[in-house]
Parts: structure tokens; sequence; C-alpha cells
């Protein structure tokens, strides 16, 4: 599998949801080059410096090769795979016969372009009848997705900024030079920035990488947002700034929105946000005044109070100044796949009735759903490439919760906080060792989409999750040799008549016998995956997807050069798939596709969403300089920092600078407490305490401090002891302190007190 050291072989990056088309060299097992990939329809070449350190990642020392037990004394023990795959079945089958599927909670579906895997569990949850399921999306994007269902008809009905050809673009609670989140994002920057006709506007409490480059940066106190965006909306309409064309033609429910905006007190606002002013005033007027606006929303706001409402009042930003369907604004894109969850248990969780969102239970109340002597509590979770015992707020009460299941089963390539936390641990092949790909295909008005094939054979004693999920699947009695008897005879034809019949005898299968369709994934794999070329099985969910892609989006695909009715496109869409190492561009829109893809009954934006008008109302009680004498400062638990990606990066050797991941506080706060740049001080909340280095900076707020993420992982030192490597934000965090909506987490607002450590 592994090519020569002067080969380039084409993959991706896996550091953020972009997924950057890169290549790379290869050396007896490790990346030694690495740079971007210019074929790659949508990175075009480029890639930030954090792909060069992806080999830390592929060979980091606690990756698993084998399949864990544990023992009664809490330590582990290597155990082979038909031993594992049979006891963890055994086990999940008895939580299932005592107490209902629904009480075996599913928790990920993938990391950062690892998605093939998660939606190869469906099988094994259709299997074990797990209804519930939750991941990383629950903890930022469900109150977004929430209120694109409300004004667009549905929560697919995602929106994305069209920044390469917007005359301003706006970002919210966003540093793209560091996260990212639109192609070749520090490119298109430096062009919105060096433009003199074009304007880039941030609202941030931090002065950001991204705020340096910007013509207005409305520094706004720590968790003010919903001030600030109400006032910019009260200038819009109190100023007579907005799209009456618009507004009347393509919305609905626009009067009461327009009548409480217009009451916003916007001086007080702006007071009450730390912002000046004129200088709101001068953004809506720039707004109000461009032929187009993107505007890019992110955690920043979706991790603070009044998340939920910040994502309303952000889009109705773009809505009332008519920035919606057109170049440079926003539209609803294509997809290759859904993000979310399917939507199944209903609207709420069992236990405590919290509100699901695209089929997802909110991160933040998964303990609240565990510990408890509630008869539907959960008491057993399959944890897939993800770690929440880290990732999740209140680590301590996660620890408690994981100990209080019947039942914990990890599948993960290293041996992360959440797989010591487990009962079973099965290894998962790094993502260069399989067949990949991700679902954050969210671009318009061209969308692309890239699988990967595997740059490395898989490391001994690993399988990838498809091959997991099969095993569990049968082990469950999920699938049975005679459903598929059909549609391997079809397989067999494949090499002399193509898939036509395959694709027949499919469409007979689902007609016959529906009960199969939560096993479609497993079906393609063993059916349809053996006749894929270069051992690319685990891509067989891809032909579905493809066909449905088609279906879904037929002049979108048509477009982007794919040619015939339905069925011949899907085909000659998911060969394009197969067969282009650097990726595929397989949509290319019209802007008015958007107005095509809404989903109201009268087709129009409703504007009026009751619950957040109350919120919205409400503001006018909540005065935010109020002091705080217990925890006088706000600390930003999870701060995006050049050193910084996902926790897939376990080995801290990969940063090349700010090792210990100090906090970062302005110099005032430190002068006030005593404390000199590279100084430790102790920082407590009211869930934890821990001490950190400090790093002086003036690009925050007196009062504001924060912490990057993606540390406090404990690693191994080359002799093997375990070391834990900075701070764990979450070891600070509460899981109370949530959006009331979407249980989304304030890890963006977290009390604290800060005091200087002697030496």
């Amino acid at each position: 599998m592994e090519a020569t050291e002067a080969t380039w072989q084409q993959t991706a990056c896996i550091l953020c949801s972009q997924n950057c088309g890169i290549e790379v060299q290869t050396d007896a097992g490790r990346i030694t080059r690495v740079r971007g990939d210019r074929a790659h329809p949508a990175s075009e070449g480029y890639a930030c410096e954090k792909a060069q350190r992806i080999d830390h990642y592929q060979n980091g020392r606690d990756r698993l090769t084998s399949p864990l037990r544990r023992r009664s004394d809490g330590s582990f023990e290597e155990i082979d795979w038909d031993t594992a795959i049979s006891e963890i079945a055994a086990k999940l089958a008895h939580v299932r016969d005592a107490y209902g599927g629904a009480s075996i909670f599913y928790y990920g579906g993938g990391g950062q372009g690892n998605h093939l895997g998660g939606a190869y569990a469906r099988a094994t949850r259709a299997a074990l009848g797990s209804v519930f399921t939750s991941n990383a999306l629950a903890q930022e994007k469900t109150g977004e997705f929430w209120v694109d269902g409300q004004l667009f008809g549905r929560s697919r009905c995602h929106t994305t900024g069209d920044y390469e050809h917007a005359e301003v673009a706006v970002f919210v609670g966003k540093n793209p030079w560091q996260s990212h989140g639109f192609p070749r994002a520090r490119a298109v920057l430096r062009a919105l920035s060096s433009d003199p006709g074009r304007a880039l506007i941030v609202i941030d409490p931090r002065r950001t990488e991204t705020a340096e480059l910007a013509d207005f940066h409305l520094q706004v106190r720590p968790g003010t947002d919903a001030f600030c965006l109400s006032a910019l909306l009260g200038v819009l309409v109190q100023e007579d700034l907005i799209d009456h064309a618009f507004v009347d033609g393509r919305t609905s429910a626009s009067q009461p929105v327009l009548d409480l905006l217009r009451a916003v007190d916007v001086a007080d606002y702006c007071a009450r946000a730390g912002v000046d002013e004129q200088l709101v005033r001068t953004v809506a007027r720039r707004i109000a005044g461009a032929k187009s606006v993107s505007i890019y929303e992110d955690l920043g706001i979706q991790q603070a109070p009044h998340s939920t409402l910040n994502s309303y009042l952000e889009k109705l930003v773009y809505l009332v100044t008519g920035n919606f369907a057109k170049p440079g604004t926003m539209n609803i894109h294509t997809r290759m796949a859904g993000l979310g969850g399917d939507g199944a248990g209903g609207r709420t969780s069992p236990v405590g009735g919290h509100r699901i969102i695209t089929g997802l239970i909110p991160a933040n109340v998964i303990p609240d759903e565990i510990l408890t002597d509630h008869p539907k509590r959960f008491r057993a979770m399959i944890v897939e490439s993800t770690n929440p015992v880290h990732s999740i707020a209140d680590s301590q009460r996660m620890r408690e919760a994981f100990a209080a299941l019947e039942v914990v089963v990890v599948i993960d390539v290293a041996m992360t906080e959440t797989a010591r936390c487990a009962d079973y641990v099965l290894p998962a092949s790094s993502q260069y060792e399989k067949w990949e790909a991700t679902f954050f295909n969210l671009e318009f008005p061209s969308n692309a989409f890239h699988l990967r094939a595997p740059i490395f054979s898989a490391a001994p004693g690993t399988l990838s999750e498809p091959e997991i999920h099969r095993r569990l699947t049968r082990a469950l009695g999920g699938l049975r040799d005679e459903d598929l008897t059909d549609l391997h005879a079809a397989a067999a034809r494949i090499p002399s008549e193509g898939r036509g019949p395959y694709l027949e005898a499919f469409f007979r299968l689902q007609s016959e016998k529906p009960q199969l369709a939560a096993m479609t994934p497993l079906v393609l794999y063993e059916t349809l995956g053996p006749s894929l070329p270069e051992g690319a099985a685990a891509a067989a969910l891809l032909w579905g997807a493809a066909h449905i892609c088609a279906m879904s989006y037929p002049d979108s695909v048509r477009r982007a050069g794919f040619t015939g009715e339905s069925t011949e496109m899907g085909e000659q869409l998911f060969e394009a798939i197969l067969t282009r190492r650097s990726g595929v561009l397989f949509s290319v829109d019209e802007y008015e596709e958007s107005w095509r893809r809404l989903a109201t009954p009268d087709n129009r934006i409703r504007l009026e969403v009751p619950e957040l008008m109350d919120e919205l109302r409400a503001l006018q009680a909540e005065d935010p300089r109020r002091a705080n004498a217990e925890f006088p400062f706000v600390l930003s638990a999870g701060e995006r920092r050049s050193g910084t990606a996902n926790t897939i990066f376990r080995d801290p050797a990969w940063r090349k600078k700010d090792a210990s991941g100090a906090l970062r506080m302005s110099p005032s706060d430190a002068q006030r407490l005593g404390v000199a740049d590279g100084g430790r001080v102790r920082v407590t909340t009211k869930r934890g305490c821990v001490e950190a280095l400090v790093e002086l900076t003036d690009s925050l707020l007196p009062g504001h401090a924060s912490l990057p993420n993606g540390l406090g992982l404990s690693y191994p030192d080359r002799d093997g002891s375990a070391h834990v490597h900075g701070v764990a934000p979450n070891e600070l965090t509460a899981s109370e302190d949530r959006d009331w909506l979407a249980g989304t987490p304030w890890h963006k607002h977290v009390r604290a007190r800060i005091e200087a450590v002697g030496a």
C-alpha cells in the first residue's frame, strides 16, 4: 500500500472541517513531506501550516493495536477480535433485552474527515434497537440548525456564505485565520482586506488574527453578542436601511420582528455590549450599502449566553438587508449526505425531556440521562471516533456517568480519556490506513466531495469501522445471508454487465424487505463492496449517496458535468468519486436554486420565531455589566490557536510553541494580580481548579482570559509513562451552563477567579 519516497499521493488534511486536499510523500511508515494538492476542486493547492505535522497523528505513541477488555481492578488486558466481538454483542444484547434498545446510547459518528464509519454504525444501532444519538455538532451547531428550520422550513436548509465574491464579509465569533471554515480561508481574507472596495467586519471580544485584518472590529464585552447584534439590527430598521422589496416580496411574518427591533434602544444596548455606538451605526450602514454581504457565525457565539438567539439575530442581519440567493450572499447548499442524526427517538430525550434537534440529544445533558433512577435512563453506550469525557462540559461528571453505565464500548485509534473509562476498547485503523471521506460539503455555488484512498496498510491488530460494525451486526443477528442472496448474484454480474442489474436488485430488495433499510450501508458493503477496485469496499455506501444526490439535485449535478437521466448521472458521479483521487466537483448551482430549496409552505422565509422573540424582549431586563464578586473573570475555555486543532493530535510534540497551553490575559489584569508574563496562576470556577502559565496579550479586554482547545491530554513519554500536557478546559466547565433551547454549552463564557501562584 505504501508508495516509494519519491511518489506523491493524494489525500486530505484531517485537522478541521475543510479537509483541504494535500499530497504526501511517505517513507518507512511515516509521512515525510506534505504540500497542497492543486488538483483538489475546493482547496486548489491551499493548505495551512498545521497540515505539515499530520505524521504526529499517524504515528502517535498511544495508537491502539489490539482490542482491550477492562479487568476487575480497572486495568486493561488484550483480547482477540473474535472474543471482543462476541462478548460485546452478548452484553449489549443483554441490555437491549432487559431494558429496551432505547437504553443503549450512541455518541460519535466520526471525527474530522472520518465519516464513513459513522454511517456504518447505523446498522449496529438498528440491530440493537438503539434510537438516541449525539455527537460534537450538539455542542456547536444545533441551535443554528433549529433556527434554519424555523426560517427556511427544515433544519437541513443550511446556508453558507459566498465569501470569495462578497463585497462585505462579516465574522461573528469566528476567527477563520485559525479555524478556517471555508475553502482557502487565509487567501480569501487577504483579498478582502487588501481591496478598498470591499470590507471585512469582525464581531469578537478578542482582537483575533482576523480582526487584525478587519476594516471594522466590534470588540464586544464577552457574552454580549445578543446586545451588539440587536443594536446593529436596531440601526438597520430605525434608519430604514432594510431591503423593503426583499422583505415584502420574499418573507412572511416580518412586521412583529421589525416592530420589536424598532423599539431597541441602540445607545443603551451598545453600552451594555461595550462597543462604540457610532461604530455600530457605521457598520450597519456599510452592510446596508453593500451589493452583497456574507456572514459567518461560529463557536464564539454558539457556545456563549443566548447562543440560539445569537444565531437568529445573525441571520436577521442578512435577511432584512436582502442578502440571500444572489452572488456574494448567503445560499442554501447541496450535500452529499446529512451531518446530523437521523431524527429517531422523537422530539425529546427520554429522561429530561430535552429538545432533540436534527436527531441529536444535547451533549451537555448526557449525564442527566444516565445519573438517575429513571426507568428510561441510558444503561449502555457506544462511543466512536470521539472523546466526550474530554470534549464535553464537566469532565468530572462525565466520568461519573460513564462509571454508572453497565457497558461502555469505545471505537478509536488511540487510548483516549474516554477509552480509559470503557469496558471494551476496539482499535480502528487510522484515517490514512483506510478508505475515508468527509460529509462537510457545505459550499455554494460549487460543492466538492473527496473520497480518500489509504496511503498505508492498516496497522496490525486494527480494523476499519465498517468492518467492526459488520462483525458486531452479524454477531447480533441483524443481517442474515439469505437476505442478500439476490444482491450477491447481481453483484457477480457487475464485471460483465455493469451495475444496472445490481441497481434493479437493490430497489427490489428495498421494496420487498423494507425492514432492512437501516442496514443499507452494510448491505452495500457486503454485496457491492467486494466488486469495487483496490479494496474500496467501505466506499460502497457512496454508491447510494451518489444516486440520492443525483436525484435530489439533478440540475446542479448536470451543471457539474454529469449527463443523462437520474440513474445514469448517479452512476457517473459514483465512478468519478471512486477514481478521482483529488476529489470531484459534484454540484454547480445557480443562485436561484436557494429559493427552490426552501421548505416553507408558501416558499417565503418566515422571519418571526416566537420563542426567540420572547428571549429578545427579555434582554431589556438583563445587564451584563453587573460585577460577579466571586468569579470576576470570563474565561474562554477553548481558544483556537496556531498550535491547536482537534484532539486527534494527541502528541504534544506537534506544537512548535506554547507547549503548555498558556492562559492568555490582559497586561492590566496581570498587573493587578501581581503576575508577570510566564508566571503561574490558579484558575478556579464553580466546577474545578487548575494551574496554568500566563501569556500577556493586549488582544483581550480586561476581565477576559482564554485557554486553548485541544490540551490536557494524557500522552505517554518515551519511557511509556503517561503525562498530562496542558490544561483540560472541561475540568472547569459545568454541564448545567447551557443554552435553554438547544442545550449548547457556554464554553466561551465560563465564570472564573484567577489568582497568582507564588514561585
